[in-house]
């Protein structure tokens, strides 16, 4: 099972990290986190309650976490956060 992925992404002249975790089966749900030197910008939490008993969850979760990733990483990118940036 993937626990998590990482990223750095140079925005504005700037290093942003996102994060996202799973917190597992018995408390099932994703978040993402978007910092900046240690101070958290933005986050998103999503449940997965719903379907913890469907067949592949492993691979359901884990596609469930790329999309949130992908997501706070083009919400960064598309200058979506630049007024909390400011």
């Amino acid at each position: 099972m993937v626990v998590g992925f990482n990223h750095n992404f140079r925005y504005r002249g700037e290093v942003y990290h996102v994060q996202t975790e799973d917190s597992g089966r018995k408390n099932p749900h994703i978040i993402t986190l978007l910092c900046r030197g240690g101070t958290i910008l933005a986050s998103k939490k999503t449940s997965y309650a719903d379907i913890v008993a469907t067949d592949h969850l492993e691979r359901v979760v884990e596609d469930l976490m790329k999309t949130q990733h992908k997501e706070m990483l083009r919400r960064l990118k598309d200058g979506e956060f630049d007024a909390i940036i400011d």
